[in-house]
Formats: structure tokens, sequence, C-alpha cells
């Protein structure tokens, strides 16, 4: 029952840091508007592919996990 609680407690945090993250991505002008963001605008259709941002999200993603392993 230890590692149930332990399980619980981890998975509490990591719920409410995503919380956190979703509330400050709001803030951040730049999320989106990279140079390299894909964007089709037509009369009533907006399509937005954010492939830059994708790529720094994921590059810093993998620096953060790189140095929590070390």
């Amino acid at each position: 029952m230890v590692d149930l609680g332990k399980a619980l407690i981890l998975l509490g945090v990591l719920a409410m840091a995503s919380g956190v993250v979703f509330l400050l991505i709001g803030r951040l002008p730049w999320i989106g508007r990279l140079p390299g963001d894909i964007v089709f605008r037509r009369d009533d259709f907006v399509f937005i592919f954010p492939l830059t941002t994708c790529l720094v999200v994921s590059v810093l993603v993998s620096l953060v996990l790189y140095w929590l392993r070390r």
C-alpha cells in the first residue's frame, strides 16, 4: 500500500504541475507564433500547426529529462 500512496502523490504533483503550465502558457505571447509555425487562413477556417514551437518544446523537455537522469 505504501507504493500505491507514493504513486498517487506523484500523480497529484504531476497534475498540479501540468495545471500551472497550462495557466502560464496563455501568458507567453510567442507560443504558436514562432517563425516556421504554419498558419492557413481562409474565409471561415483557420488551421494552425506550430511546427517550430513543437520542436523547441521537445528540445527543452529532452534537456530537462536528461538533467534529471544524471
